[in-house]
């Protein structure tokens, strides 16, 4: 249904890089949910009032919740699709994030009021009253609910949402909560235990454990987050396409929002080359990173001695005793200067977050190893850190 929806009213469907289309599948989704949700809300309360189900009537209120969220991811995708402006100049797109908190949060809030019922039904346990229609409301809302499970996940993967696929996982555990609920409903008919209860706290802890893994999602981005290797790759692949960028280094993406991506890094090119023609080459390199990964790059030029065989000999040497420290380890910007009485030997290391070794540490053991080589050379060693 979604999918034909989405073909009807969504134009251009396909383009779900575009900004617009993208809001409109989420804006669709989020009027589905709202749509799906009540009806479910209006059958397990009816449910729950038939039976004498705490489980059932929490199973009920935990979808009105559900309709809440669906509102709030509407208007989220309403809003982070607005354009940048004097006070926001890299867009609004963070909101999405915000919203997938707010969801979070709803979530857990009726996870902690569903258990606190469980407990005082556990304590003070009632028959249940078998009825037919309530077997078939549950039956029905499990599908409902495995059906948005699916296509909030399939259009959270078309449009790289954590927002809907926080909502995907929402119903996943939905589906599991009204299968328990089902389950305890039969059992309580045909063996007479009272496990309506328990299920209540069961179904408490799915909805709560999806909260905690929602909010997660939504948190990490918000706080700031490596980019994924994959993307990673795609602009290292793009950037060494171009024979006269010799390496890259220092490579940082900034996520303001699904996107709206921002990219920057250092690239090396020959010293000698003419500074010109370099820089056409890094205007052509940042055009690409913008039309295939549709993200805005700045990309700043490194000069690097490639024709001098003595500097060329002491960087190898100098990379293989970082290598000795360990091979997670790189180096950069090496660069030397020749004076009259001492040679200052100046580079960058590239050290993973929480290493084994102080930055003090690091610097103390390779400057030793160098002074070996000559007790005129100087470093001069800036530790950097790794944020991809």
């Amino acid at each position: 249904m979604i999918t034909f929806l989405s073909r009807l009213f969504i134009k251009n469907h396909e383009d779900t890089h575009n900004p617009f289309v993208r809001q409109s599948y989420g804006i669709l989704c989020g009027m589905a949910g709202i749509f799906f949700n009540l009806f479910l809300f209006a059958g397990k309360a009816l449910a729950g009032i038939l039976s004498n189900s705490i489980a059932i009537t929490a199973d009920a209120f935990n979808n009105l919740s559900d309709a809440g969220s669906s509102i709030v991811t509407l208007i989220g995708f309403k809003m982070s699709g607005q354009e940048p402006d004097t006070h926001h100049p890299f867009g609004h797109g963070r909101i999405e994030y915000l919203t997938g908190l707010i969801v979070s949060g709803i979530i857990l809030l009726m996870a902690v009021e569903l258990l606190k019922n469980s407990v005082d039904k556990i304590l003070h346990p009632q028959t249940l009253t078998y009825n037919p229609i309530v077997i078939v409301i549950l039956l029905a809302s499990i599908f409902v609910k495995l059906y948005m499970h699916l296509y909030n996940k399939s259009i959270a993967q078309k449009i790289d949402s954590i927002a809907m696929m926080a909502t995907a996982a929402d119903s996943l555990s939905d589906t599991m909560a009204t299968t328990v609920v089902l389950i305890a409903t039969l059992v309580d008919h045909f063996t007479g235990f009272h496990i309506d209860g328990w299920c209540g706290i069961l179904v408490g802890l799915f909805i709560c454990f999806a909260g905690i893994n929602a909010a997660k999602d939504t948190i990490n981005p918000l706080l700031g987050q490596p980019p994924e290797k994959e993307f990673v790759n795609e602009i290292e692949k793009i950037v060494l396409s171009h024979e006269e960028i010799l390496g890259i280094h220092d490579l940082i993406v900034h996520n303001y929002g699904p996107g709206r991506v921002m990219i920057s890094l250092h690239a090396e090119v020959s010293a000698s080359g003419d500074i010109l023609a370099l820089h056409d080459t890094i205007d052509n390199a940042e055009r690409q990173l913008q039309n295939e990964l549709k993200c805005d790059a700045v990309i700043h030029m490194d000069p690097i001695v490639t024709d001098d065989e003595q500097v060329n000999e002491l960087r190898e040497m100098v990379v293989a005793i970082v290598g000795e420290i360990s091979p997670n380890l790189g180096l950069h910007d090496f660069r030397v200067v020749k004076g009259p009485t001492h040679t200052n030997i100046i580079f960058d290391v590239l050290v993973p977050f929480r290493f084994k070794m102080s930055d003090s540490q690091i610097r103390s053991f390779i400057d030793s190893r160098i002074k070996k080589l000559n007790p005129s050379y100087f470093t001069v060693i800036n530790i950097d850190k790794n944020f991809t």
